[in-house]
């Protein structure tokens, strides 16, 4: 992987603006998220675009399933070379413990990364579907049941890094989308957002960058801008 902490969301409507993207920004990203928006439209070709641009790809399919389909979603995953695929950490042990297995046997190297609480909810939005207590505390309790089951990759908002960096040490991987700039006003649907820079000081490995990047005047120089207060945050630490 490059020296880049910045993961960059490929949230496009076709393939080709995918492909453009990723090659403008080059190696001021480390890696190349895939989402379902671009999954949808291009299957597993925008797979690809990690092997033209030498960039790992981090597949964010949210997989959220009973623990048989995941298992062989997470096969798909591994035999299209994906680095990361994320599942929802709600899922339950079995769920997670059965991705974490079956990555483990391909191996191909393949991470499987739990996803906690999304970052546009809040805790009114867990009360509303029956999760009683606060945000921190949701995440921190899926945290934990992933990594009993053998996850050690972890997305989570930047609110809840330091909490899960102090419950689980330095042997997971936290991974914080809900990044925006430190003026930036526009939440777009996130809900609990921080700086590059306050996310790595909280905790973070790599931050998850899209609409910042991707709506800027010239998205190259935010990326590079990021990726360098990405550095000195760490430097810092």
């Amino acid at each position: 992987m490059t020296g880049s902490r910045v993961i960059f969301a490929l949230d496009f409507a076709s393939l080709e603006q995918a492909r453009s993207m990723a090659t403008t920004l080059g190696d001021q990203v480390g890696m190349l998220k895939v989402g379902l928006e671009l999954f949808t439209v291009a299957g597993p070709a925008a797979l690809t675009l990690g092997r033209e641009t030498a960039r790992p790809i981090f597949l964010d399919l949210k997989l959220h399933d009973i623990p048989a389909t995941v298992e062989r979603a997470v096969a798909g995953a591994s035999a299209l070379g994906a680095a990361i695929v994320t599942v929802h950490a709600s899922g339950g042990p079995a769920m997670l413990r059965r991705a974490a297995e079956r990555a483990r046997k391909d191996g191909a190297g393949l991470q499987i990364a739990a996803i906690t609480v999304l970052t546009s909810l809040d805790a009114r939005d867990l009360q509303a579907i029956g999760v009683a207590g606060d945000v921190a505390t949701q995440a921190g309790r899926l945290a934990r049941l992933a990594w009993e089951e053998g996850v050690r990759t972890f997305v989570c908002s930047p609110h809840e890094a330091a909490e899960l960096r102090a419950s689980l040490g330095k042997g997971a991987i936290l991974v914080t989308p809900g990044v925006r700039a430190p003026d930036s006003a526009e939440l777009d649907d996130q809900k609990r957002t921080m700086s590059a820079a306050e996310a790595v000081r909280a905790g973070a490995d790599w931050v998850v960058v899209g609409r910042p990047i991707r709506d800027a005047a010239d998205p190259l120089r935010a990326a590079r801008d990021i990726a360098r207060e990405v550095d000195r945050a760490r430097s810092d630490g």
